[in-house]
């Protein structure tokens, strides 16, 4: 007989507790000055990497926990219920130690990993361009050969962390076709790299998005991260067994969060002589709110346990946990807004800021489209 055991072991239990008041004490109180300047607050870095946030999934010989990537989905989630622009600041860090803990050479991990898990800086992975993210082969930065290296030209756009990150990994293309783009890590300060303006977004305010340009930008050989002509595969598994599934966990916090604000207000709120929580119309979004929050938690939780385990299926998992949770989360903080009414259109009700949140993670990490193209091609192959 199969045993099923939903419940999480110790170790991610603690890390959950740890987010949870993390989000609580350090988060909450500079989320209204995050919602009124689109800044990351900065300070926030050193005390993520002293409570262990960073290294969620960096070995330890490199100063990480190892804990995995359940222990991260349950991070993500507890910061995401409190802001999903200071989680999506995290995860994309996350993605750039898996980059360097998948493809880089050794040198490459003892000089990066420690300080991704220190807080030197936060880490980005940066693929996007203003010719789209979907379409990796119609790339537009390219990198050739230079003396000792190669020389990047070109820009990227929507790249998290921008402005925050010390060494961004970079996908440029070097040739033709699947084979024709690579992974490289170009350090701040590095002559001919600069970041260009930070974004002004409707939602994850706070997350720190921009450009990065590269005019003629000198990268040493030896930061060309796995070989050339593996940035197609350094780009997709990062996106997808990293990525994906970080935004899944963000989801997941604003469900969380747009249940919580449903809720409480449906009880405080009378209309007829008794509160609005009496109201079957009522009750019956806030059903639909919990079977949303509930669904995706499924899904996301056995997503990262698939990869925890080491399963060659977990991207596909991952797909599916990023599609259902971010649509699940606009469907749900929009039911979140109706049940508050005038109310919700009113800056001083958080449900407004979770349904901005919740719109701009959808094609955060690869479009609702795509994730179909990837699931609907694993069952017709």
């Amino acid at each position: 007989m199969l045993d099923m055991n939903f419940d999480f072991p110790n170790p991610v239990r603690i890390v959950q507790r740890t987010a949870r008041d993390f989000a609580r004490q350090a988060v909450a109180p500079l989320v209204a000055g995050m919602e009124e300047t689109g800044r990351f607050p900065k300070s926030l870095v050193p005390k993520m990497a002293e409570v262990g946030l960073l290294g969620l999934v960096t070995p330890r010989r490199y100063g990480g926990s190892e804990l995995g990537f359940l222990a991260r989905t349950v991070a993500l989630q507890e910061i995401g219920r409190v802001s999903a622009a200071v989680a999506c600041a995290l995860q994309v860090h996350h993605m750039q130690a898996a980059a360097i803990q998948d493809w880089g050479t050794p040198a490459q991990k003892e000089k990066y990993l420690p300080r991704l898990c220190r807080g030197e800086f936060l880490g980005t992975v940066a693929v996007t361009e203003p010719t789209g993210g979907s379409d990796l082969l119609g790339m537009a930065t390219t990198a050739v050969p230079a003396a000792g290296g190669y020389a990047l030209n070109g820009s990227k756009c929507f790249i998290t962390n921008a402005h925050l990150a010390g060494a961004p990994v970079v996908i440029a293309k070097t040739g033709e076709g699947s084979r024709g783009l690579s992974a490289f890590i170009v350090e701040k300060g590095t002559r001919g790299f600069a970041p260009g303006r930070e974004e002004r977004k409707m939602g994850l305010r706070g997350a720190d998005t921009g450009e990065l340009f590269f005019k003629n930008c000198r990268v040493p050989e030896q930061n060309l991260l796995g070989d050339e002509g593996e940035g197609m595969k350094a780009a997709l598994k990062t996106i997808g067994e990293a990525g994906r599934p970080g935004m899944a966990a963000i989801a997941l916090g604003i469900l969380d969060a747009a249940l919580d604000e449903a809720v409480k207000f449906s009880k405080s709120r009378n209309l007829y002589g008794k509160p609005i929580s009496n109201i079957q119309a009522i009750q019956w979004s806030i059903a639909d709110i919990l079977v949303d929050l509930e669904t995706s938690k499924l899904l996301c939780y056995r997503a990262s346990w698939l990869k925890d385990q080491g399963r060659e299926d977990c991207a596909t998992a991952m797909t599916l946990a990023k599609l259902h949770a971010t649509e699940a989360a606009c469907r749900a903080t929009r039911k979140a807004l109706e049940i508050h009414g005038g109310c919700g259109a009113m800056l001083e009700f958080p449900v407004q800021r979770l349904w901005r949140d919740a719109m701009v993670c959808v094609s955060a990490g690869g479009t609702t489209e795509i994730g179909k193209i990837v699931l609907s091609r694993s069952v017709l192959a």
